[in-house]
């Protein structure tokens, strides 16, 4: 087989993800001519056997500026080990590379440094599979974070000071032997970051794709906004309008979006929504079964533009009772701030502060529809569990542990600060979980919970994110759209209804106007 030019081969780094996905990571290097023009059938993953599968774009790493494709592991190839690295080639030649160097094995899902980003006073790094026993986590005394100058094969080490979860948080590095003298200077040249774990009898070093990104001060500082809400999303285009528009008007102010792949109009949906004057910023976080690090992620990433920050998912709505009978929507001392305490008076000089604000969730059914109801969820769902489940926070970042640990719905608190449980008579969420089958099952088959990859494999029995009696298999039950309806509620459908005089709908875009 002949071989083709080393243009038409691009430098890449492969990853295997779950359900033999593989993840093609463009090398910095190679990025800019990709993201000038792209189409699903630009290019293809071509294997070392002569095995060849579509390559899919993805979208661009926030952190790195790099670009990543997702193609599937033929069939072929999962029978041999090691499972050795595609290159990425351009579809349509006649001609294919020859392999020289040899492939490299894939790197795993299972234990690699995936992200990393600078706070003001030291450095974060996320890794995944070392920390895998929930409520177990290592002695950060095992690890030092490692910081490698890939062209000169130079490396410096720090300390690490957190290990929760897939977060390590370490010291800043002197990065002189590279050639960088500190904020002034620019990096330039890329610093990959790993973590070095020590062991009885040495040490070695996680795979990495992270690399490090120094710390830079906002040239153009202003006042922080009040409240924010952050989300990780899947293919919710038809729903994140009707999300957005509800909660930015009982004063959410900006929506930090974490976009796990997303492969519908969601990014169309969200350019509209930002012309219209919505403030949304979106992450490209393509990492399974990551949302406790994303939210981490978000609690460091927001900090200095928000303080407070709301953890809510697009099926989920949160509203307070006392607006029930309100005609107009709330004013400004009555919108959801208005359930926040404030920050210099929120408790006597004896007693903790608050710092996060938790809110119950009742469980909506299908509420007897077989299709997603085109008007919105908040019209269409109005029958619901009797008994709330779960909770949903309004979190004060400042207020955050070091660590940044949490459990997606809260967040482990500095000593000062405590936790508030507001009553349902107070604020409710509203949570439609148990949508028409169509959605339903879509939802539950990609979960960006961190509970359950794939709710159809018998993993995690007991978690509450499975749906009762429903087990492992994605048949629609009989019955199901009058399953989850315990009690009448249409609290929700009615203020929306007062407060938006005019709804419009146009195929999955659906329009509130007041």
């Amino acid at each position: 087989m002949s071989s083709i030019q080393d243009s038409s081969v691009i430098k890449s780094v492969s990853v295997l993800l779950p359900a033999w996905e593989v993840l093609v990571i463009i090398s910095p290097e190679s990025t800019a001519p990709l993201t000038t023009s792209i189409s699903g059938n630009d290019f293809l993953c071509f294997y070392p056997n002569n095995q060849t599968s579509p390559a899919r774009f993805s979208g661009v790493l926030a952190s790195t500026n790099q670009t990543t494709f997702k193609c599937v592991l033929p069939m072929r190839n999962r029978r041999q080990l090691p499972f050795l690295s595609p290159v990425l080639i351009r579809s349509g030649g006649k001609e294919f590379p020859v392999s020289s160097p040899p492939p490299e094995p894939m790197l795993r899902w299972s234990r690699l440094a995936y992200e990393s980003f600078s706070t003001e006073n030291d450095v974060v790094l996320l890794v995944k599979g070392v920390n895998n026993r929930q409520g177990i986590n290592r002695s950060p005394h095992e690890f030092s974070c490692v910081f490698i100058d890939e062209v000169n094969n130079n490396t410096v080490k720090t300390a690490v000071t957190s290990s929760i979860q897939e977060v390590f948080r370490c010291e800043r590095p002197d990065l002189t032997p590279f050639g960088y003298g500190g904020e002034d200077n620019e990096l330039n040249k890329l610093i990959k970051i790993t973590l070095e774990i020590r062991v009885e009898r040495g040490s070695f070093m996680v795979a990495s794709v992270a690399y490090y990104i120094p710390w830079r001060k906002l040239a153009n500082e202003r006042p922080k906004l009040q409240l924010c809400a952050s989300t990780m999303v899947y293919n919710v285009a038809k729903f994140l309008r009707e999300w957005v528009m509800y909660h930015s008007k009982i004063g959410v102010e900006k929506f930090v979006l974490y976009d796990n792949d997303s492969d519908d109009d969601l990014m169309r949906v969200i350019k509209e929504l930002n012309q219209e004057g919505y403030n949304i910023e979106t992450f490209f976080w393509i990492w399974p079964k990551t949302q406790e690090a994303g939210f981490s992620h978000a609690s460091l990433y927001a900090k200095d533009s928000c303080t407070w920050m709301m953890y809510l998912d697009v099926d989920e709505f949160v509203f307070a009772t006392s607006w029930v009978d309100a005609v107009p929507p709330p004013a400004d001392d009555q919108t959801l701030k208005s359930i926040l305490p404030k920050t210099s008076s929120s408790s006597l000089s004896n007693r903790r502060l608050i710092g996060q604000v938790s809110i119950r969730c009742n469980e909506f059914g299908p509420s007897n529809l077989k299709s997603h109801p085109s008007e919105g969820v908040t019209q269409g769902y109005t029958c619901r569990r009797k008994v709330d489940n779960r909770h949903k926070s309004i979190v004060l970042l400042d207020a955050i542990d070091h660590s940044v640990h949490n459990a997606i719905h809260h967040f482990k608190l500095k000593a000062k600060y405590r936790t508030k449980a507001v009553s349902l008579e107070v604020a409710v969420v509203n949570h439609y979980k148990y949508q028409a089958w169509s959605e339903f099952k879509a939802k539950f088959r990609r979960r960006v919970s961190a509970y359950v990859v794939d709710w159809t494999q018998t993993l995690n029995p007991s978690s509450q994110d499975r749906t009762p009696g429903l087990g492992f298999q994605a048949i629609e039950p009989a019955g199901w759209e009058n399953m989850f309806c315990e009690v009448e509620d249409n609290r929700l459908k009615l203020l929306t209804q007062r407060w938006f005089k005019k709804q419009t709908t146009t195929g999955t875009k659906m329009a509130w106007q007041l």
